[in-house]
């Protein structure tokens, strides 16, 4: 087994083994950690979203508020936990600050798990969805493969997975930028040859936008495919539980299935119906 295989092995859980796992980490803690008794005691919860644009995240000009994937997970997790929900804005290149801070108390911030942020992190261990990245090049790049971006100029926002495979793997030289807009605009501005980012933030903008008609996403195998989680603070358990079985209950009920069509996200996340059919039939 490679170690990509081990480590989706370790998280896409069989519903049992979730259950123990969630069950282990509540019974290594003496008390409800810190995160568990605020929300409790103040009633309300901080999220940390992505908000980037497009069905998984955006603004709605008519009403100012945080629509979209992220924002309906961060409001529906907050009800179940019975708490309001205090929806925070974030960026790649400050979410885990936020997180390890305090100033929110959960992230569902389109951050994929991976080995490094497990270091530093808690995450419920049932994956939501499922993301990899891709890139936004023109139509006349003649760029067909990630190994086409050798030695060329890819933009990336800070703090992203996929600028350690895009330097080492292909020989990219990344350029960071604070926000995902500001990537995608240094392309617009011909600073760079691609802009890579998740394929959830890519696709749509291209599929019918006549600003990114001359723009497309060619390259079919998704850069770093990884579980979608939400994160919390490294050893707080019993957060890390509660969150998990909600988690479990949205992919139970079939909520996330309704909620992708909902939000209009094409095409469908193939994970989906799959951890449906497994906790339905979970005992």
């Amino acid at each position: 087994m490679t170690s990509r295989s081990r480590l989706f092995s370790s998280i896409f859980l069989s519903p049992r083994a979730t259950v123990a796992l969630a069950t282990l980490l509540c019974l290594g803690a003496a008390h409800a950690d810190a995160t568990l008794d605020r929300i409790k005691q103040r009633g309300k919860v901080a999220i940390g979203v992505m908000v980037s644009g497009g069905p998984f995240g955006s603004i709605d000009p008519a009403t100012q508020q945080l629509v979209g994937w992220n924002p309906d997970l961060a409001r529906d997790l907050a009800r179940q936990l019975g708490a309001e929900v205090e929806l925070v804005q974030v960026q790649p290149s400050n979410r885990v600050q936020f997180l390890q801070s305090g100033k929110v108390d959960l992230l569902i911030a389109s951050m994929e798990y991976n080995a490094d942020r497990g270091e530093i992190l808690g995450h419920a261990p049932t994956p939501f969805y499922r993301v990899g990245g891709t890139a936004a090049v023109l139509k006349t790049s003649g760029i067909a493969k990630w190994e086409d971006l050798r030695g060329k100029v890819v933009c990336a926002s800070q703090g992203s997975s996929y600028v350690k495979p895009l330097q080492e793997q292909y020989g990219a030289q990344v350029r960071g930028f604070k926000t995902s807009s500001e990537s995608l605009l240094a392309l617009r501005g011909g600073n760079c040859v691609a802009a890579v980012h998740d394929a959830t933030l890519i696709q749509p903008l291209l599929r019918g936008n006549a600003e990114w008609a001359a723009y497309a996403a060619p390259i079919t195998e998704e850069l770093l495919p990884a579980p979608s989680v939400v994160w919390a603070r490294k050893g707080e358990a019993d957060t890390i539980a509660a969150v998990d079985k909600v988690v479990q209950q949205w992919h139970r009920s079939g909520w996330l299935i309704e909620t992708e069509k909902r939000n209009h996200i094409e095409p469908p996340q193939s994970l989906l119906p799959k951890l449906q059919a497994r906790f339905k039939a979970a005992p």
